[in-house]
């Protein structure tokens, strides 16, 4: 059988994109929310227990678990990082340290993690042969291609795909979701409802934000109440039945996963426990919803974070930052193509009126791409929750398939011409660019330093470690200073490496090389002094090796560090939260007298607010 050229090139694409996206993987440490899901997952797959980190759904986690379970990665099930995280509370704070543990002390740290992210790297290129292949169908060859290499080529996906995390895997099930709830608009049958059920249960299965998803589905029928024209009542009602079936068959499958996975799980449910045995069995029914719930309430708990965008700090989220961060962390090209996919679209319906240009089979799944991307947006946009631009993966992917139909736009070989040399610049930046994907920004940030333009994981997430032990070696360094963004064990990536604050550094540091998170140069610490000094960007400016001055300047004075009533405490929280991470790694006893006491700060905390 012929292999059709357009498949052929997808295939190379998807090849080059392997070898970006993994190789950039390989070069990096552990990011701050992989610890937990590492270990969660393995667990998940070796205790069936769901304990920790409930916060997120399971999916991303039982399939980067199950390499590791298949390997013989090791766990002690009755070390106090697990034993103490049989209730809610403690198990957040023990989810860390149990990770930590698997990947850093129990197993071999760089192999542990080439493995879990593995099926995250393989979900990534799943991704993009899903958009390659609607993207052919909306566009043609020509228009799946495109979609395909402004995917391959967005530093976002070559950033967080290989990472064990939950963003891609939501991108990924939602595009399906929607591709599955177009086929079963065009054609009610029940293997269009089996197949959209199954699409949605996996979205369900991903990330909290499956909620906005809902709410699009819901929005794309509202918007089908008068379109296509002519369609009978009998026909709507028909859909709806298929719909609402596939829903169901959806929240049966994401009952028996939550079921299964967590049938070791000790029943926590207030009045369920400790009750006799019939209470148990009804408890252990109740568990899986129990689950979900109280990840949901979480996650809507936790909702409204404090942001920082362009040099200032806000205390929650802002209408602008999603756009902001588009265009910041977008290539130029695929700002090109969006711009001339929309330019054309408006030209063409101004001069000739409502042609279609995407063929008539496949108008209900447009429908359905436009509409969630426009709810998605709406969402993001007014939503309370903005860190990082990989929160935006839904829609990221979905503008993916926006330019699909581009080809069909264009009269002219000029066109042609254009939309080709916009599309080989995203592929060719994305070359070049490598293997510094995460702290990417584009020309558009006129050169500002990039710990002013953005923060978090748009620019660091303790994943350029290895950056910082390849210098040390280089210098010959045995006290490697390190203010990371995050807590999890810097040792296990950096010989000699030691927790130090740039707000208050020792006499004993003047003279010395320190590294330090770009993250807390404005962000997470007051630390605008340091850069004043020698300095080398590490990992694509996401870590920086500043040489201290012989002697430091006192706190308060120029060019000296902060006075301590301007010293700030990382994620601006009432502890060190740093600090107390790094001694229950070393002493995971203390995890619950520990806890006891943090909670009692937030409480005194929050009296006195």
């Amino acid at each position: 059988m012929r292999i059709r050229p357009s498949v052929m090139a997808a295939a190379g694409m998807l090849l080059l994109m392997f070898f970006l996206a993994g190789g950039a993987a390989l070069r990096e440490s552990v990011a701050v929310d992989e610890v937990a899901h590492i270990g969660a997952g393995l667990s998940y797959v070796q205790k069936l227990d769901l304990r920790f980190n409930d916060e997120h759904p399971p999916l991303a986690k039982i399939l980067a678990g199950l390499p590791l379970a298949m390997r013989g990665v090791r766990a002690d099930y009755s070390s106090a990082q697990w034993t103490t995280g049989s209730n809610f509370f403690t198990a957040y704070a023990s989810q860390w340290i149990f990770g930590e543990w698997v990947l850093s002390r129990w197993n071999n740290p760089e192999s542990t993690l080439m493995w879990a992210r593995l099926p995250m790297l393989l979900l990534t290129l799943l991704l993009g042969w899903v958009l390659f292949a609607f993207g052919r169908r909306l566009g043609g060859a020509w228009g799946g291609l495109l979609s395909l290499a402004v995917y391959i080529s967005m530093p976002a996906f070559l950033t967080f795909g290989p990472l064990v995390l939950t963003d891609v895997t939501i991108a990924l099930f939602s595009v399906l979701t929607l591709w599955a709830l177009g086929e079963l608009w065009r054609n009610p049958d029940r293997r269009n409802t089996r197949w959209f059920g199954l699409a949605l249960a996996s979205a369900l299965l991903s990330k909290f934000s499956w909620g906005i998803l809902c709410i699009a589905i819901f929005v794309f029928m509202l918007s089908t109440r008068r379109w296509p024209p002519g369609m009978q009542p009998e026909g709507r009602k028909l859909r709806g039945r298929a719909l609402r079936n596939g829903g169901l068959l959806a929240a049966a499958m994401v009952y028996a996963v939550y079921f299964v996975f967590s049938c070791n799980q000790p029943v926590d449910i207030p009045g369920f426990a400790g009750h006799g045995g019939l209470a148990a069995f009804g408890g252990r029914l109740l568990m899986p919803p129990w689950l979900i719930l109280r990840g949901l309430a979480w996650v809507i708990l936790t909702g409204v974070r404090p942001t920082f965008l362009l040099g200032r700090a806000y205390p929650h989220g802002v209408w602008f930052y999603f756009p902001v961060l588009l265009v910041l962390k977008s290539l130029p090209g695929f700002l090109g193509l969006l711009a001339m996919t929309a330019g054309l679209a408006v030209w063409r319906r101004w001069k000739f009126g409502k042609v279609a240009v995407i063929p008539v089979e496949f108008a209900s799944h447009w429908r359905a791409i436009w509409v969630t991307l426009l709810v998605f947006t709406g969402v993001c946009v007014v939503g309370t929750m903005d860190i990082s631009i990989r929160h935006f993966s839904v829609p990221l992917a979905l503008l993916c398939l926006m330019v699909a139909p581009l080809p069909r736009l264009i009269q002219g070989s000029a066109g042609r011409v254009a939309a080709g040399a916009l599309a080989a610049s995203c592929v060719v930046t994305a070359v070049w660019v490598y293997p510094h994907y995460m702290p990417y920004v584009s020309p558009l940030g006129m050169k500002r330093p990039l710990y002013w333009l953005m923060s978090d994981s748009n620019v660091d997430w303790n994943h350029a470690l290895p950056e910082v032990n390849r210098f040390a070696a280089e210098h010959g360094l045995a006290d490697v200073p390190v203010d990371e963004y995050g807590f999890n064990d810097a040792r296990a990536f950096v010989k000699g490496a030691r927790l130090w604050d740039c707000q208050a550094p020792a006499d004993s540091d003047a003279g010395h090389w320190v590294f330090v998170s770009a993250n807390m140069i404005l962000d997470a610490h007051n630390c605008a002094w340091i850069m004043g000094y020698p300095h080398e960007a590490l990992g694509g400016g996401a870590m920086y090796a500043i040489r201290l001055p012989a002697p430091i300047p006192p706190a308060g004075s120029p060019g000296g560090p902060p006075p301590q009533s301007a010293r700030r405490l990382f994620l601006n929280l009432p502890v060190e939260l740093r600090v107390i991470f790094g001694e229950l790694i070393d002493h995971p006893e203390r995890i619950q007298k520990t806890m006891d006491e943090v909670i009692a700060a937030f409480r005194k905390a929050s009296q006195h607010q």
